[in-house]
């Protein structure tokens, strides 16, 4: 080519363009590269034909052998729920106690009811379901109504005070500050807190005992070790639901506050009930 720039080091022609001195020289592009890029642009033109690849105006280009990863998803689906399918009817016709003395059952309904537990359960018990103020933890072994598989099963199913069931968890702790003095319901504080090492003020401990059990064995028992029948709790634990202390005790004694749990059964079904049942117990505070 007439007026072609040879490079004086390399020997290899230019194209001309020069910036600051600086020009590119002509080397031609690698044979392996040319090739690779029109295999590129071969398998770019046959993908197009043969899968789904061009947006139409109110679809896209089938491709000529009818491929659709939405089929692929729908099928694996229905693969899963196929394989599910002997385990669910398994836990629907069993009770949570045979659900949970077998081995196979038990790990399905384990990872059912830990799916819905996620879902359903853990804005209030938190996602380790360990609780906080006012929702108990699931993962000790404090349990107001049992822990067995079948007494966790009938709280999911029921709720706590939900009005609109009528077999509901129920238990009512009366407002003592409308039935008892300012001093009496120190004094049972006192006492109280004194069960689990918390007093502050050791004279208050006596005459609360005596207060406690004209009030309080009742329901709590003699040895304020709880009773189940009514769901009140032990209070000579380290586990509290409302906050420990003789002023936390206190608020409660004065004007008890009371948690409502939905019956879960309305909105997820038996089997469902029976798979989360089974998790709660599953984590290790369970009888």
């Amino acid at each position: 080519m007439t007026g072609e720039h040879i490079d004086e080091v390399s020997g290899v022609p230019t194209t001309g363009h020069e910036w600051d001195g600086i020009r590119e020289l002509n080397n031609p592009l690698p044979r392996w590269w040319v090739i690779t890029f029109y295999i590129t642009i071969a398998w770019a033109i046959g993908y197009s034909i043969a899968y789904p690849a061009w947006p139409m105006l109110s679809s896209a280009t089938k491709g000529v052998i009818g491929y659709s990863s939405r089929n692929n998803v729908k099928k694996e689906l229905a693969a899963a729920e196929a394989a599910k399918a002997k385990y669910a009817a398994a836990v629907e016709s069993k009770t949570v106690s045979e659900i949970a003395a077998d081995d196979a059952l038990r790990g399905f309904a384990v990872a059912a009811g830990g799916a819905a537990f996620r879902v359903n359960c853990v804005q209030c018990h938190g996602s380790g379901a360990q609780g906080s103020k006012g929702f108990p933890n699931l993962n000790d072994d404090d349990w107001l109504w049992g822990g067995k598989p079948e007494q966790i099963r009938q709280t999911i199913t029921h709720g706590i005070r939900y009005a609109s069931d009528p077999d509901t968890r129920l238990s009512e702790m009366p407002a003592f500050g409308d039935i008892i003095t300012a001093d009496e319901i120190a004094q049972v504080s006192a006492y109280v807190a004194s069960l689990s090492g918390l007093v502050l003020d050791a004279s208050l401990i006596e005459p609360g005992a005596n207060v406690f059990a004209e009030n309080c064995a009742a329901c709590h028992g003699e040895n304020a070790k709880g009773n189940r029948e009514f769901g009140a709790p032990d209070l000579t634990d380290a586990i509290w639901l409302y906050g420990s202390g003789e002023a936390a005790i206190a608020a409660q004694v004065r004007a008890p506050k009371h948690g409502v749990m939905p019956a879960w059964v309305e909105r997820l079904g038996e089997t469902k009930v029976k798979e989360l049942a089974v998790y709660v117990h599953s984590l290790g505070g369970g009888e």
